[in-house]
């Protein structure tokens, strides 16, 4: 994918899969939503989760967004992760996914309990493929 064929992708709305080593054994992969913010990816969780607890101490993550239909096409973006407070627009990254209605529903259901942080995944490596390209 070109760099706009990607950022097209990634506006698109498909749940990533965050990767994040664990010591001892394989990596943390869970799927996860998010945002671009100019070239970060990101993310929200709440601050002592396993995934932000090993994002912490790790300081770098893989994430890979693909779409579940062929022609497949994916992204995976790696870099260092920063993590600070919550500054995500909850209600943006809920519509995002769920809709207005069920945007408005999930964070009425699920407020900020004070431990929740923002992760941002600074991209030093993408990888992308778009196999339409290939047909």
């Amino acid at each position: 994918m070109t760099k706009a064929e990607r950022e097209a992708f990634l506006a698109e709305v498909h749940v990533g899969v965050l990767a994040v080593d664990e010591p001892g054994r394989g990596p943390l992969a869970v799927p996860i939503w998010y945002l671009l913010d100019g070239p970060d990816v990101v993310m929200s969780m709440t601050g002592d989760s396993l995934k932000s607890r090993l994002l912490q101490a790790a300081g770098r993550a893989t994430m890979t967004i693909q779409t579940e239909d062929p022609p497949y096409r994916y992204a995976s973006v790696e870099g260092p992760v920063s993590i600070g407070p919550a500054d995500l627009d909850a209600l943006a990254l809920a519509t995002r996914y769920l809709g207005p209605e069920q945007g408005q529903w999930y964070v009425e259901q699920n407020p900020d309990d004070g431990t929740t942080v923002t992760v941002r995944l600074r991209p030093e490596r993408w990888r992308t493929h778009d196999f339409s390209k290939s047909l």
